[in-house]
């Protein structure tokens, strides 16, 4: 049954994935995307503030499952999220994930929560943030290649956050461009089905690449991406898996979330060690320039960070001030005496 917050620590807020679908409706999905966006934003201008370590992953050859942990010195967030593309095959989700945030100044968890979802919105809505600071000035038209999972998330976040009004659709597997344009439907946006990554992009200002096959793939070719675009490339995410030619990089501008993390999971795992980047918080903070020319590409080659998590389940934390879409959790030992945790155990057999 859902409840006030509770004022026993011993209790913790649960969320679970029903009550994350409802929160979303209760909230509205354009304002629970852009309100993501938003503290994710804040968290980057406060980037200097936070613990920082690539996430800890323990790969096998079905997949990844990692842990991603961060701190801001007052509160401690990590996820624990799965990557297993065969998993599609078997009927199963390729990314399932949840999420811890804890007071540093008790250790006590604060919040437990359900991810999957939080994630594919956390993702969209930071791509489309990068994309507010990066893409050509009035960028009206995505090309979305590759309609797995994420691809509705961030077709709605760029159209909420960007304005993109029109969003060009190609996938190898023609039913799951179907399923992304039937689930898009009544969106607001123009949406094309194309036959071809090539038709996908012609005309658009921004390419977001979202594929799911965990190898050295080559989805956009050289001579595939004219002057001016920005590509959003958030599908090469972890060793061994990537969507772009070497040749695009090259050409490119290229921002990332955390140059460590990004050069192990990225696109620029194909580059040299000394390859260019420019992080992206320091473009948002205005220690550093991101688009130069209207001429130029720019390349948020984005992985996904703690950092992004951590504002997520922040977020998360604020909303549940105003709505009762959570359960209470008896997940933490609290003896009347803190160091008789013995006498509970034995008081608890009646």
């Amino acid at each position: 049954m859902n409840a006030p917050l509770p004022s026993r620590l011993a209790y913790v807020p649960f969320v679970s994935v029903e009550n994350m679908m409802k929160l979303i409706h209760e909230t509205g999905l354009r304002e629970m995307l852009t309100g993501l966006a938003d503290y994710i934003e804040q968290d980057f201008r406060r980037w200097e503030l936070f613990d920082k370590t690539p996430r800890v992953a323990s790969h096998s050859a079905e997949g990844v499952i990692e842990l991603m942990p961060t701190s801001d010195g007052e509160d401690y967030g990590f996820k624990y999220v799965n990557g297993h593309p065969k998993n599609t095959r078997e009927g199963l989700q390729t990314v399932t994930a949840f999420g811890l945030l804890a007071s540093v100044g008790s250790g006590y968890p604060v919040l437990l929560t359900e991810m999957t979802l939080l994630t594919a919105l956390r993702t969209a809505a930071t791509s489309a943030m990068v994309a507010k600071h990066l893409a050509p000035r009035g960028a009206r038209t995505m090309a979305m290649i590759g309609n797995g999972a994420q691809s509705e998330f961030q077709a709605l976040a760029f159209q909420a956050i960007c304005g993109v009004e029109t969003v060009q659709l190609y996938d190898i597997d023609p039913a799951a461009t179907k399923k992304a344009m039937r689930n898009l439907h009544g969106s607001g946006l123009v949406l094309r089905a194309c036959d071809s990554a090539q038709a996908a992009m012609e005309g658009a200002e921004i390419i977001t690449t979202c594929t799911a096959d965990k190898q050295y793939a080559t989805i956009l070719t050289d001579n595939m991406v004219g002057a001016g675009v920005h590509i959003n490339a958030i599908g090469g995410d972890c060793p061994g898996k990537t969507e772009l030619h070497p040749d695009i990089l090259k050409r490119s501008a290229v921002f990332v979330e955390y140059p460590e993390q990004t050069r192990i999971e990225g696109e620029i795992q194909q580059m040299p060690p000394d390859f260019p980047v420019t992080e992206i918080w320091k473009v948002i903070t205005g220690q550093a320039r991101g688009r130069s020319s209207a001429t130029e590409i720019t390349l948020f080659d984005g992985v996904g960070f703690a950092i992004e998590d951590f504002s997520a389940l922040r977020y998360l934390r604020d909303r549940l001030k105003t709505s009762r879409l959570y359960q209470q959790l008896d997940m933490i030992a609290d003896p009347d005496d803190p160091r008789d945790l013995y006498g509970m155990l034995m008081r608890a057999a009646g």
